[in-house]
């Protein structure tokens, strides 16, 4: 019930679906629309559905304390002031309360960081039966500014919308579960081409533009850089790491993870078990560098391989030497691995999201095939885990500094042997074995890690 509802000439008000607890505001019946003070405004979000999001200074001299908010665009008007200055303001809509009062309210948005109250209440607020007493103050219940510095509060606040970019070139499922997620949780997700992007390399002012463009501010990024652009989709990225821009996965895990005997040496520095593993770069070393791994079977990969491709088992020492010399033939870079019989054409992909196994399925490689990819034919399943190769997980993740990642392991006779970390997971196959929301799963991490700065912890006097 709002009838019977007395207002002085300023009431402390709420605005709970902006995060805003508490806010001094005047009432002002000569104004028909009701202002917020806001700053840092800006429109994104599909045409169809746009969206702003802005940044309030709630407590009248204290610019070190700001909340972060987000709301759909209801209109944009012409606002004349009341001293003669016309404005085109945003408006949105929102819920005001007042004790125990709720009501929807049009509310425009303008920056009032010069002016005593950060809200004006317009008539159009003023429900029918209210009754204004403009000799009186604070009519309705007090509030105070001290209500920002409690940790109730932080964890009541709404989740605000998101702009978020997926640097991806291809339009396939885990892509598009990516948008589709994103947008259902209520956020923009933008794809965008990675090789279309370039940079302003400024000390004061870098910039990133795509297809003539600069591109705004996003809130976050989460990178699906294909094997083949590696280096420089690892560039675009660092300069979104220079912006400032929250980065899943940042540039330099995913060039370490990309480069395959970068990556185990990296793991091995950590102690994370893995299949006994050899290099070399003369061909006068073939003999010594199988022997290091065991007589044979052994496994030969390419560096830049992935999927399954450039990899080949060698059954016997001739065999593996004839490989060996057909790589160097064609100048490429290789590893020698010894082969982990006990797996039996089985590994495990556990997905590592912001530190924790979300999902976890056992591939097993087809018939006559070592490789258990799915891109090979192999199947998947869902797959209950040890705690050993869960730890072992999350620490190889880890060692990349990736916050999600897909790491792919054997089950040795001696404990989980990591075979891979890709900085690029699929999400088909696991999201069809396990039945888990991958993409629910990572926007929640974003979401937790997308969050203004903590408030400095200072007592603000309440008036």
């Amino acid at each position: 019930m709002t009838d019977g509802l007395i207002l002085g000439w300023e009431e402390w008000v709420a605005l709970p679906a902006l995060g805003l607890p508490a806010l001094k505001a005047k009432v002002d019946t000569g104004a028909r629309t009701s202002a917020l003070h806001a700053f840092d405004i800006e429109p994104f979000g599909p045409v169809s559905r746009p969206k702003l999001r802005f940044a309030v200074h709630p407590v009248p001299g204290r610019t070190d304390l700001t909340i972060a908010c987000s709301a759909p665009i209801r209109d944009r008007r012409e606002v004349t002031s009341s001293n003669g200055e016309s404005e085109l303001r945003y408006v949105i809509e929102t819920t005001l309360r007042m004790g125990d009062t709720e009501v929807p309210v049009e509310v425009t948005l303008t920056d009032r960081t010069n002016m005593a109250y950060r809200m004006l209440i317009g008539r159009q607020a003023i429900q029918p039966g209210w009754r204004i007493s403009p000799a009186d103050s604070f009519c309705q219940p007090r509030l105070g500014y001290d209500v920002y510095h409690t940790a109730e509060v932080k964890l009541a606040a709404p989740q605000r919308a998101l702009r978020i970019a997926v640097l991806s070139r291809e339009d396939n499922y885990s892509t598009r579960r990516l948008v589709t997620e994103g947008e259902e949780r209520g956020h923009t997700v933008e794809v965008i081409d990675t090789t279309r992007c370039y940079m302003a390399l400024n000390a004061l002012a870098p910039e990133v533009h795509c297809d003539g463009q600069r591109l705004p501010r996003y809130d976050a990024v989460i990178p699906r850089i294909g094997a083949s652009i590696t280096a420089y989709g690892a560039a675009v990225l660092r300069q979104f790491e220079t912006l400032g821009t929250h980065c899943v996965n940042g540039a330099a895990g995913i060039t370490a993870s990309r480069d395959k005997l970068h990556a185990h040496q990296m793991l091995a520095a950590a102690r994370i078990g893995m299949p006994q593993t050899a290099f070399a770069a003369s061909p006068k070393d073939t003999d010594n560098l199988i022997a290091l791994v065991g007589e044979g079977p052994v496994v030969i990969k390419l560096l830049e391989s992935t999927q399954g491709k450039g990899v080949v088992l060698a059954e016997t020492r001739t065999a593996a030497q004839s490989v060996i010399d057909a790589f160097r033939g064609l100048r490429a870079n290789f590893l020698v691995q010894s082969f982990v019989a006990e797996a039996a054409g089985e590994d495990i992909r556990c997905l590592v999201v912001d530190g924790r196994v979300v999902a976890a399925m056992k591939r097993t490689a087809r018939g006559g095939e070592f490789r258990s990819n799915l891109h090979r034919g192999g199947r998947a399943q869902p797959v209950r885990i040890t705690r050993e190769e869960r730890e072992t997980a999350v620490r190889a993740a880890r060692v990349f500094g990736l916050g999600f990642a897909g790491v792919d392991m054997l089950r040795g006779h001696d404990g989980p042997k990591v075979l891979e970390v890709n900085s690029s997971p699929g999400l088909e196959g696991i999201e069809q074995a396990t039945g888990k929301n991958i993409p629910a799963l990572l926007y929640e991490a974003i979401e937790r890690r997308v969050r203004p700065a903590p408030v400095r912890k200072r007592r603000a006097a309440a008036a």
